[in-house]
Formats: structure tokens, C-alpha cells, sequence
């Protein structure tokens, strides 16, 4: 992409931008009034949550990631199933989402409902705490409109071939967020948030067992990283619970470090790899491969626009007293 390509999107962008927040009448100091302490009771929360579990910064960005992109960010995922409603978190796709991200977000709810009752919704909150966290690690920072109201629905029947998988053809996984108005390069610089955390070994298992051709293995591996895949994951049938970083150079820290491991064959699942032999995808990785401050530009740009995707306000919402339950 050309720069003055590249300064139409952002000018774009920067359009539909404040038409959302004119017509939602979000603010970054929405609860300075109304719940003054908001920013350091979440603060406080995810610092010593992410102290005692490192990996809550990974599993809340997947959280906000499998909340947002289906029907918008507006924490239907995090509703808890009932006998008369199966929820979007019982969905297949979503029984693999670590329990950390639900508990850091359960914890902050519960403080803030002691210091402002009735006041921060649970979508303002989840939005918040990724961001937060992803800073925490040495990612971007970028600004969280607040306002969000929770949605009053969550259903699993609804997930179902609307978030990406790993196996999805690339061609699946562009059509989902060009779907939801994100370009091929705002998925690809989102798809960096494989930069931290771990996928379970049932999601690649395909790729580095029984493989029908020779070598038994899916050939864009690395040979070496595949063999030692074979190994971790030896017992994964009889324990799924078995994972493996998913960015295997640094995978604690928020970096550009994912995209350097494709061409290396590095790559965990069949989606990144992907990414580096699509060529509407490719370039992306590679200039966010040279250049981390490009990576992170567009990702604080791409994630400040999911924080605002599909959210609901006024009487579309309310705010719950309790983040797994309607009221």
C-alpha cells in the first residue's frame, strides 16, 4: 500500500471514528464523575492478577477478541449458560478460553460494584482490562472510548462459522472481518496477538501427526520446530489440556517477534502459516516482520476500532449487576 493510500484509510478511519462517538456519546473520561476511582481500581485488579498469573494477558485479549467480533463488543461472552439458554462461552469454539481472563474481569467487576454500584458495565470493563493488559507486556497503548452498555443476549447457535478458526482457508477468515469492515491488513496486524499466549495442541494436531504426505507433517514447518511439536504434544489425547506458546521466541512479551517466526517456519497453527504464504496477506507480514513500530501503530489503530464495533448504548443495554448474569 502507497503512503497516500495509506493517509485516505486513516482519514477514513478517523471519520467513521468520531461519527461512533458522536452518535454513541462514548468519552475516554466517561465514569470521571460518576465513579472518579475507575481507572486504579482497574489498575490495582489487573496488576495483581497478572503477578500471580502471567498468562491473564493473553487469555483477556483472546476473550475481548471472541466477545467483539461476533455481534460486537458488548460481553455477551461472558454470560454464564442456563437451562433454558445455552450461551456463546459453551459454544466449541469458546470451551477452550482460560478461566484467568473470566477472574481477572469478575474481580474487577466486584470492586468497582463496592465503590460505584450499578455504574461500569462489564463490556466497558473487559475493553479496559485488554488494553490495559496488553500494555502491561510491552504492547501498544491506545484509547478506550467508554459508555458501552451490556447486551441482553447470548446465544451459542450464533457463534458457529463466525469467528475465525485456525483451519479456516485464509479466504474464510478475510470474509469474517471484511464482513465486520476491518481491510486485510487490520486482520493481519490483529492476527498479532498470537504474539503472546498459547493454542491447546488439539488445535494443530492435524498438522504435525498422520499427515498424509511425506514427511508427517504439514511441510511448512520447520522440521526441527515439528519434530519438537511431536514431542509436546505426544500425550495431547489423553491430556487436552496440553499447549504450546504460540509464539515460541518470546512469547510473554508483546512484540513483533510473531511475524519474524512465519517465514521461519515457526508458525504454531494452520492459520499462520497462512498468513505468510497468502499473498493478500503476505506483505503485512513481512513489513510488520521489519518493523515493530509500524505493527504497532496499526494494531493500537485496529483494536481502538473492535473496542467500538457493533456496542450498544442507552436502551440497547444495561449494566449488569453481575458480569455472567442478566438482570
Amino acid at each position: 500500500m502507497t503512503k497516500p493510500q495509506q493517509a485516505v484509510c486513516i482519514l477514513i478511519f478517523s471519520f467513521s471514528f468520531l461519527a461512533i462517538l458522536t452518535e454513541s456519546r462514548l468519552s475516554i473520561d466517561y465514569y470521571s464523575k460518576s465513579c472518579p476511582r475507575f481507572n486504579q481500581i482497574m489498575q490495582d485488579t489487573i496488576t495483581n492478577k497478572q503477578i500471580t498469573s502471567p498468562t491473564t494477558a493473553a487469555a483477556t485479549l483472546r476473550l475481548f477478541f471472541h466477545d467483539c467480533l461476533l455481534n460486537g463488543c458488548d460481553s455477551s461472552i461472558l454470560i454464564t449458560s442456563t437451562p433454558f439458554n445455552k450461551a456463546e462461552r459453551d459454544a466449541d469454539i469458546n470451551l477452550s478460553l482460560p478461566g484467568d481472563a473470566f477472574d481477572v474481569i469478575t474481580r474487577a467487576k466486584t470492586a468497582l460494584e463496592l465503590q460505584c454500584p450499578n455504574t461500569v458495565s462489564c463490556s466497558d470493563i473487559l475493553a479496559v482490562a485488554t488494553r490495559d493488559l496488553v500494555t502491561m507486556v510491552g504492547g501498544p497503548y491506545y484509547n478506550v472510548y467508554l459508555g458501552r452498555k451490556d447486551v441482553r443476549v447470548s446465544k451459542a447457535a450464533d457463534v458457529e462459522g463466525n469467528l475465525p478458526k485456525p483451519t479456516m482457508p485464509m479466504s474464510q477468515i478475510i470474509d469474517i472481518f471484511a464482513k465486520r469492515k476491518f481491510s486485510v491488513q487490520e486482520m493481519v496486524a490483529l492476527s498479532g496477538a498470537h504474539t503472546i499466549g498459547f493454542s491447546h495442541c488439539n488445535e494443530f494436531s492435524g498438522n504435525i501427526y498422520n499427515y498424509s504426505r511425506i514427511p508427517h507433517y504439514d511441510a511448512h514447518y520447520n522440521p526441527r520446530f515439528a519434530e519438537a511439536l511431536q514431542k509436546a504434544c505426544a500425550d495431547f489425547q489423553k491430556n487436552p489440556t496440553l499447549s504450546v506458546f504460540n509464539d515460541i521466541m518470546s512469547p510473554n512479551k508483546f512484540d513483533n517477534l510473531y511475524y519474524q517466526n512465519l517465514p521461519k517456519g515457526l508458525g504454531l497453527l494452520e492459520s499462520d502459516h497462512g498468513l505468510f504464504n497468502d499473498p493478500r496477506t503476505k506483505p503485512y507480514v513481512e513489513l510488520y516482520a521489519r518493523d515493530q513500530n509500524e505493527f504497532f501503530k496499526a494494531f493500537a489503530r485496529a483494536m481502538e476500532k473492535l473496542s467500538l464495533y457493533g456496542i450498544k448504548t442507552g436502551r440497547r443495554g444495561e449494566i449488569r449487576r453481575r458480569c455472567d448474569a442478566f438482570n
